[in-house]
C-alpha cells in the first residue's frame, strides 16, 4: 500500500537550485534512511512532505489516511507543564474516555429507570470496549517506557519541562511523538542528544514499529539496524536503493563502477564509427557519402548513457605528529570529581600508552567531558593525580567548539593559531576542509555545527599534535566528512582518546574502551562489537552468581558479620524476585477476569439483566482498584 507519492519533485531558492525531479514512493511498513552530504536538501524534502514548504514544480500524493509525525533536528518542546503531564496530552481522548465510563458507572448506580439502565448498561459497554481496544488500561505504563527508553529517570518525570536543557527538551519532543504512533514517522537525527543505551532502545522501538518511518541520520550504525530502504540525495536528484545504509554504499558502489564501464564502452564505439564516418568523408564518393550519413544516424538513435556525475566535494586530510612521544602518554590515579552532591566519579585509575586508541563511553551526565577538561586543566579534581608522558603534545577537539572565536572570520581563526604558516598554505589548509574563495571570509558565527566543526578540526590537524584527546568529534559532520575523519585517524601514528556515542566509528577506530559507569571506570580490549561481547558474558555471570552465589575459595574467608550480611542480602533479592513474579502472575489473572467480565457486559443476555449487569460493573471497578494497587506494588518493588 502506497502511502506517498513524490512525483518530479523541485525547489530552488533563487537561483540556487537544492532539488529537481526528485521520484519516490513510500509504502506501509517502510524504513527508510535518506542520505546525503549537508545542505543536499533532505530537511527541506521533509519540510515538502509536511506541507510546510511548498515545491516549486512536481506533486506530493498522500493517502487519505495518512498521518504524519514530524521531529525536525534538534526541536525543543516549550511547556509550562510537567514531563508527565506533557506527554499525558496524547492521550487525552483516553482520559476523556475514562471519565465517561465513570460517569455511566454512577448514573447507573442512582438510575432506577429499567430502560434507561438498559441503555447505560449499552453505552458503558461499548465504550469499555473501545477504551480497551486503544490501550486504555496500558497509556500510563507505555509513557513510563519511552521516558526511560530515552534516558529519563523516574524521578525526573515531574521536572518543569521550561527548566530542561536543550538536550533534554529534545528528547521529551521525540518521546512525544513516538506515543502518538502515526501512521508516518518522519525523524530529523533522531539520536542527537541520546546516549548509546537510549540509541539502542529507539532502534529496538522503530524496528517492531507498525507504521512507516523515514529517517534523516549520520548514525551508521543505527541506519543499519532500522532501515530496509535508502534513498540517497545527490547532484540534486534522488536514487533509491533496497536495503540498509551498508548494502547502500555496496550497490552504489557497483551500479557507478558498471555506469562508467557501460559509458566508456559506448564512448569507444562512438570513437569507431566517428573515425568510420572521417574516413568515408575522406574518399567523397557518392557511396561513401551515403555510407558516411547512415554511420551519422547510428550515432544519433543510439541511447547515449550518461556520463556518472562527479561525487560531492568531501574534505580530505591527514594528521601528522610533529615529534615522537614517550611510551608512557598518561597516567592518572585517584582522581575524583564532584559538585555538591552530585558524585561524578571517584578514585579513577587509567593507563594510556603510546599508538593505543582509547575510546571513553558512558551515559550522558556521568562526567566524560568533565574528565577530559580535568585532564586538559580546564577545569579542577577533587583528588587524585595526573601524569603526562615525555615529548606529550596533547589536541583537544572541543564539541562545543567553545576555542573558537565567532566574532572572528573563518581565515583570521586559523591564520592567528597557526602563525608560522604563510596566508596561501592556510587558505590550501582550509580548501581542503572545503572553505574556499569567499567562504574563508565568512564570520564563522553565521555558520552552521557542522562548518564550526571543519574548523576545528582544521586547527587540530596543523596542531601536529601527538596526543588527540576528541570529545564527540563526529557531531555534526555528514556521514563522508566522517569517513574522511576515521580515515585520516586510522592513518595517524599518534595517540588517541575520544569520547564518542558513534558506534561505526567506535568499530572501525578502536583499539580499547573504557566505560564510565556508576562513578567508576571499566576497560575493555577490542572494539565496540568486542565490548557489546563482553558486556553480555559479564551480565550472563552475573545473572549466574544471583541464582547460585557461589563461594570463591581463592578469595580470604569472609568475617561472620560479612557472611550474614551477604545471606541476608541474598535472601532478601530472593524474596523479593518472589514477590515480584506473584504479582506479575495476580496482575495476568486480573486483567483477564476484566476483560472476560467486560466481554460478558457486551452480551445482550446480560445487559438486558440490570441487576446482574450492575453486579459485573461493580466487580470490574473493585478488579480495576485491585489491579491499580498491584501495579503500584510491582513498581515499588523494582525501585
Amino acid at each position: 500500500m502506497i502511502l506517498l507519492n513524490c512525483s518530479n519533485i523541485g525547489k530552488s531558492y533563487g537561483i540556487d537550485t537544492i532539488l529537481e525531479q526528485v521520484s519516490f514512493n513510500i509504502y506501509k511498513n517502510d524504513k527508510i534512511g535518506l542520505v546525503g552530504v549537508n545542505g543536499a536538501g533532505k530537511s527541506t524534502l521533509f519540510k515538502m512532505i509536511t506541507g510546510e514548504i511548498l515545491p516549486d514544480s512536481g506533486e506530493i500524493y498522500k493517502s487519505k489516511e495518512l498521518v504524519i509525525g514530524y521531529m525536525a533536528q534538534n526541536y525543543e518542546i516549550d511547556s509550562e507543564k510537567n514531563i508527565w503531564d506533557e506527554l499525558l496530552e496524547v492521550f487525552a481522548p483516553l482520559i476523556e474516555m475514562e471519565k465517561k465510563i465513570k460517569v455511566l458507572e454512577k448514573k447507573m448506580e442512582q438510575t432506577s429507570d429499567v430502560h434507561h439502565l438498559d441503555e447505560l448498561v449499552h453505552q458503558h459497554a461499548e465504550l469499555c470496549e473501545e477504551f480497551k481496544d486503544k490501550n486504555g488500561y496500558g497509556f500510563n505504563s507505555h509513557i513510563r517506557a519511552v521516558l526511560v527508553g530515552l534516558g529519563f529517570e523516574d524521578e525526573q518525570f515531574n521536572l518543569p519541562i521550561k527548566y530542561l536543557s536543550g538536550g533534554q527538551k529534545t528528547r521529551v519532543a521525540l518521546a512525544k511523538i513516538l506515543l502518538q504512533n502515526p501512521l508516518m514517522l518522519l525523524l530529523d537525527e533522531p539520536t542527537n542528544h541520546l546516549d548509546i543505551q537510549a540509541v539502542e532502545w529507539l532502534e529496538n522501538f522503530l524496528a517492531d514499529y507498525s507504521g512507516s518511518v523515514m529517517i534523516i541520520s549520520h548514525d551508521r550504525f543505527f541506519l543499519d539496524r532500522v532501515t530496509n530502504r535508502t534513498i540517497e540525495i545527490e547532484n540534486k536528484k534522488a536514487v533509491c536503493y533496497d536495503g540498509n545504509y551498508s548494502n547502500y554504499i555496496k550497490q552504489k558502489q557497483v551500479n557507478r563502477e558498471q555506469q562508467w564501464k557501460q559509458y566508456h564502452l559506448q564512448q569507444k564505439e562512438i570513437s569507431r564509427i566517428e573515425g568510420i564516418i572521417e574516413q568515408q568523408k575522406q574518399w567523397n564518393r557518392e557511396k561513401n557519402i551515403r555510407t558516411a550519413e547512415s554511420k551519422q544516424k547510428a550515432i544519433d538513435r543510439m541511447e547515449k548513457v550518461d556520463k556518472p556525475e562527479n561525487l560531492p566535494d568531501n574534505i580530505r586530510f591527514k594528521f601528522q605528529t610533529r615529534i615522537r612521544s614517550g611510551n608512557d602518554v598518561l597516567a592518572v590515579e585517584g582522581l575524583s570529581k564532584s559538585y555538591g552532591e552530585n558524585h561524578l566519579f571517584s578514585n579513577i585509575a587509567l593507563n594510556i600508552r603510546s599508538g593505543e586508541k582509547v575510546f571513553l563511553l558512558g551515559g550522558n551526565g556521568t562526567g566524560k567531558t568533565t574528565l577530559f577538561k580535568i585532564l586538559l586543566d580546564k577545569e579542577n579534581k577533587d583528588s587524585g593525580w595526573i601524569q603526562w608522558g615525555t615529548n606529550v603534545i596533547p589536541g583537544y577537539y572541543d564539541q562545543e567548539h567553545s576555542d573558537i572565536d565567532i566574532t572572528r572570520t573563518v581565515l583570521d581563526e586559523v591564520a592567528d593559531a597557526n602563525p608560522e604558516l604563510t596566508q596561501t598554505e592556510t587558505r590550501n589548509a582550509l580548501a581542503a576542509f572545503l572553505f574556499r574563495g569567499d567562504d574563508v571570509f565568512k564570520n564563522i558565527s553565521v555558520l552552521s555545527g557542522g562548518e564550526k566543526g571543519r574548523i576545528a578540526l582544521v586547527k587540530l590537524m596543523l596542531s601536529k599534535a601527538n596526543f588527540l584527546i576528541l570529545d564527540e568529534p563526529t557531531n555534526h559532520l555528514d556521514i563522508y566528512s566522517r569517513e574522511a575523519l576515521e580515515n585520516a585517524l586510522l592513518d595517524y601514528n599518534g595517540t588517541m582518546f575520544i569520547i564518542s556515542h558513534d558506534r561505526y566509528f567506535i568499530n572501525k577506530i578502536a583499539s580499547r574502551i573504557v566505560e564510565l559507569e556508576s562513578a567508576d571506570l571499566t576497560e575493555y580490549i577490542g572494539n565496540y562489537d568486542d565490548y557489546v561481547e563482553k558486556r553480555k558474558k559479564m551480565h550472563a555471570v552475573e545473572m549466574k552468581n544471583q541464582t547460585s552465589a557461589p563461594i570463591d575459595e581463592s578469595s580470604s574467608t569472609p568475617s561472620k558479620e560479612q557472611y550474614e550480611s551477604q545471606k541476608e542480602k541474598k535472601a532478601n533479592e530472593r524474596r523479593i524476585q518472589k514477590l515480584i513474579a506473584e504479582l506479575e502472575e495476580k496482575i495476568s489473572e486480573t486483567e483477564i477476569q476484566i476483560q472476560e467480565l467486560e466481554q460478558q457486559l457486551c452480551n445482550p443476555e446480560v445487559f438486558s439483566d440490570h441487576e446482574k449487569a450492575f453486579e459485573i460493573s461493580s466487580k470490574i471497578d473493585y478488579l480495576k482498584e485491585t489491579l491499580e494497587e498491584f501495579y503500584a506494588e510491582w513498581e515499588s518493588l523494582h525501585e
